[in-house]
């Protein structure tokens, strides 16, 4: 199986959907470490994502997560704004023009890490999104280059990426607003780490509709 633009935009749609699930919990997890709006603001841009989408029509992989980008950018604040935009943007260009196989995927992961990487200049152990995303790009390579299809790459990103955030619990901050708590943004969920936990098992989601439909 390949996973096209109807993947992608259901993907979004299902993201959205659980980011509005998950509001509050994101609200709460960031206001004991930032500034509290990481819910509001996610749930904000993937609803306008999802509106985006409606009108654009994209016609491939390359141009939904295009889309998403410019509207992330331009609808969340904070922080979350400018790294998920950038994120979802060199993911775009990684998408390439056609439809993902295993690779693609892994090629897709890779592309939203380092637009991450390279706007907030974080590495691993540093409690940020990037704790999620690394181990999720690991694990989809491994998985892409055992020749899995890219509903199990994807499986396997999601689940890095959900012990990704679990991990930053017992990180102590040194990135972000979170690093001015010092020691005491120990024993916290990164939201970030966990919105990109969220957002990766809702591809897999959109993934297993496509491979049943």
């Amino acid at each position: 199986m390949s996973l096209d633009a109807a993947w992608a935009c259901r993907w979004i749609e299902l993201a959205a959907a659980d980011v509005a699930e998950q509001r509050d919990y994101l609200v709460d997890l960031d206001r004991a470490i930032g500034d509290g709006d990481h819910g509001e603001n996610m749930d904000r841009g993937f609803k306008a994502a999802v509106e985006a989408l409606g009108q654009a029509q994209p016609g491939s992989v390359a141009e939904v997560l295009k889309t998403v980008a410019k509207t992330l950018m331009s609808t969340v604040g904070g922080a979350a704004g400018p790294l998920y935009g950038t994120a979802f943007l060199r993911a775009s260009k990684a998408a390439g023009d056609g439809d993902l196989d295993g690779a693609g995927v892994a090629a897709v992961i890779a592309g939203a890490l380092d637009g991450i990487q390279a706007r907030g200049k974080a590495t691993t152990g540093e409690k940020t999104m990037v704790d999620a995303w690394t181990p999720a790009l690991e694990a989809a390579r491994t998985a892409a280059e055992s020749g899995s299809d890219p509903a199990a790459v994807l499986e396997a990103a999601a689940t890095a990426a959900e012990a990704g955030a679990a991990a930053t619990e017992p990180m102590r901050a040194t990135k972000g607003r979170a690093s001015y708590l010092g020691e005491r943004s120990i024993g916290h969920l990164d939201p970030g780490a966990v919105s990109t936990s969220l957002i990766l098992r809702a591809a897999v989601r959109a993934a297993d509709e496509a491979g049943a439909a």
